[in-house]
């Protein structure tokens, strides 16, 4: 419980200072392509320096090893001269540019944005205008904050479902450690009652009476093996959903109030699927109990089974005040309930059992004042 507690402490610093680093290394970059930009910068400058020098110079004179040095170093940095009778000179492209190209306006415009132009100039005199665009190893590092953000993304994403995973199992283990429990708790007073019903039956006691208890008395063992169900790895059995489903409903209904009607619907012809019976029972008798709490008692409610591509589908239909939008997606986390008096343990356990032990899906569809459908689909094999 202590390693528990100091983790659960540990999780928000070691991220927080994965972030803190992250944001670092994203400063330092941001800073380091500042100081390489302005780098490219002066040396742009120092070629057009060596440029005037060159247009201004006599055209027969030979052209200094500084000049020319400075002009080889520059093979990588995008260039055009635009000179003041109207010629473009072009440095640095791949592909063909010509005065007449459609792309030399948008090239120029886009230079001037990456960098201001640089005026060529022999005294007062402008010779030509410098517009000159990105290096590609600028480019490259343009791209490495992005990447950075997108690899921080991809942690922040990898942590966020790691946990949640945690949490998820570790509720399962807590409701199957309950489960187990109560299922052992159950089962011991459970087994000397059946011992003192027999003895009852022995000694005389009214027949009606020891047939009342013993129907309790399989109530909860019923009740104790679902529990013991949940706590396990249970395997699944080839059942007739439809008749299996009547029978349910014919049982829930000798013990519901004769206020609520309860309607079995199907058009499907009988199916045998991989199911587990107790716990298919507990799931369609929580629904019920949901449905008759909704409409408090009194009405109408429809079970249906019906068939799509993947799943067999049994549904729960009531014409309740149905459930708002906002909690729809919370009615199925544990604890939540929408009652006042609820446990909200009824829905939670319904879609472990769907979800979990059968691999299928549970989905709500609600209404507000139309009512509540609730959908178990089960894989067919």
């Amino acid at each position: 419980m202590k390693t528990s507690i100091k983790l659960t402490y540990a999780r928000p610093i070691l991220i927080s200072i994965a972030l803190a680093i992250v944001g670092l290394i994203l400063w330092n970059t941001h800073n380091f392509l500042k100081e390489f930009k302005k780098e490219a910068q002066d040396k742009m400058s120092i070629w057009a320096t060596a440029q005037s020098q060159f247009m201004g110079a006599d055209p027969n004179a030979p052209l200094g090893d500084l000049v020319l040095e400075i002009f080889q170093s520059n093979t990588k940095t995008p260039m055009i001269l635009s000179h003041t009778d109207g010629t473009y000179s072009f440095n640095n492209f791949n592909e063909d540019i010509s005065e007449n190209s459609k792309n030399l306006k948008i090239l120029i415009e886009r230079f001037a944005k990456e960098n201001p132009p640089i005026k060529i100039k022999e005294g007062e005199t402008v010779l030509a205008t410098l517009y000159y665009g990105e290096s590609p190893n600028i480019k490259k590092l343009r791209y490495f904050p992005l990447a950075l953000l997108l690899i921080l993304g991809l942690f922040s994403a990898v942590v966020y479902f790691a946990l949640k995973l945690e949490k998820v199992a570790a509720q399962n283990i807590l409701w199957a450690s309950m489960a187990k429990e109560t299922a052992h708790q159950i089962a011991t007073p459970l087994s000397a009652l059946m011992g003192w019903n027999s003895l009852l039956n022995e000694r005389g006691v009214s027949p009606e009476i020891t047939l009342e208890i013993n129907k309790d008395l399989e109530r909860l063992s019923t009740i104790s093996n679902r529990f013991s169900s949940i706590g396990l790895e249970t395997g699944l059995d080839k059942v007739a959903l439809i008749q299996s489903t009547q029978e349910g409903i014919q049982y829930l209904s000798d013990r519901f109030p004769k206020s609520v009607d309860i309607q079995f619907q199907s058009k499907l012809e009988p199916h045998i699927i991989p199911l587990n019976k107790p716990l298919y029972f507990w799931c369609l008798e929580n629904l019920i109990k949901n449905s008759i709490d909704a409409m408090k008692g009194h009405g109408i409610i429809i079970v249906e089974i019906a068939k799509n591509k993947k799943y067999i589908v049994v549904s729960v239909q009531d014409h309740g005040p149905g459930i708002e939008k906002k909690y729809l997606k919370k009615v199925t986390n544990p604890g939540f309930s929408t009652k006042k008096s609820g446990w909200g343990l009824g829905l939670s356990l319904t879609k472990r059992i769907v979800t979990q032990f059968h691999k299928g899906v549970l989905k709500i569809h609600s209404e507000t004042n139309k009512g509540t459908r609730i959908e178990m689909h089960f894989p067919m094999a």
